[in-house]
């Protein structure tokens, strides 16, 4: 691999940054992060970046207003200091629900977001399970759009539960979820669900066959765990037998750990896009290192991302 290949890690998760470093058999390149007494943030790279390809990986926690202005400022110090390109690994794009004016004078954040990740210094994101997939036009620059549904797919594989069925929690998850039941070789059944406010959801109806059957409830994240619990309760009283949730994004926020540890799953199913709250029974995370060790590789060298995506 070429030497000029450099990966830094914003402060939001280091130890996916350390993971992927681990697979692509090279050092993390150090990166001094601090803060001045008022809480501005200072970043710049220890050593000299100039002329090289350089990857920054952040994501988006709850902490996620401070780590973007991090990302910034991480940014601004790579383009200043003359590295060849700049590629933002963002495995959890923030703001991303904020997608569309859904009602009077509400603004397209994750839109605005884009616009500030270009103006900062970027020349290429690459980011996973993003929430709606035409928000890559968001972008002034290439964007490569990864998803986790081919590890979700093995790992159920591994498990060989018969009479499975794949379940979306709401419309807007149907098409993802078909794509999980193709690979399955499995039927598919699709929730209705309104939201009569900000992380507040209710199921309304299901379309499908699921008694006597085990189902796997598929979404792109777990917010607050409102849709899912709900879709659980619908799925037993409707006469399921054991029910997995799975979800590229374990956000885990206000009461998701409670509201999963007294839902009635058999497992909870996410990867490592996010930093995971271990505090929630019957979890098992899947790392997703690997799909971006291998991306990274592939575009550090000039080759197909499809290719590395499709291993």
């Amino acid at each position: 691999m070429a030497s000029n290949l450099r990966i830094f890690s914003g402060s939001s998760h280091p130890d996916l940054a350390k993971a992927i470093c681990s697979k692509l058999k090279i050092k993390l390149s150090e990166l001094t992060i601090s803060k001045f007494a008022c809480g501005e943030i200072y970043a710049k790279p220890v050593e000299s970046v100039r002329g090289d390809d350089v990857f920054i990986i952040q994501t988006g926690t709850g902490n996620v207003n401070e780590e973007l202005i991090e990302l910034f400022i991480i940014l601004d110090s790579m383009k200043r200091s003359f590295a060849r390109s700049i590629h933002v690994v963002i495995p959890y794009y923030p703001y991303a629900r904020q997608d569309r004016v859904a009602s009077p004078r509400e603004p397209i954040t994750a839109k605005l977001m884009a616009k500030l990740i270009e103006e900062a210094g970027a020349d290429h994101v690459i980011t996973m399970q993003i929430h709606s997939e035409q928000q890559q036009g968001f972008f002034g620059f290439p964007i490569d759009h990864l998803n986790a549904r081919k590890l979700f797919a093995k790992y159920f594989q591994n498990k060989k539960i018969k009479d499975l069925v794949v379940v979306a929690p709401d419309a807007g998850a149907a098409k993802d979820a078909d794509r999980l039941a193709r690979l399955l070789g499995v039927t598919i059944a699709v929730m209705s669900k309104m939201r009569p406010g900000f992380n507040k959801a209710e199921i309304t109806s299901l379309v499908g066959d699921v008694k006597g059957k085990n189902c796997i409830i598929f979404d792109d994240m777990i917010d607050t765990a409102g849709s899912v619990c709900a879709a659980c309760d619908l799925l037993k009283k409707n006469g399921a037998k054991d029910v997995y949730v799975a979800a590229t994004h374990g956000v885990f926020s206000g009461p998701a750990v409670e509201r999963l540890n007294n839902a009635d799953f058999k497992e909870v199913i996410v990867t490592d896009t996010i930093p995971v709250n271990k505090g929630i029974k019957k979890l098992h995370v899947l790392s997703v290192a690997p799909v971006f060790a291998d991306v990274i590789k592939n575009v550090h060298e000039g080759k197909s991302v499809t290719q590395a995506f499709n291993k």
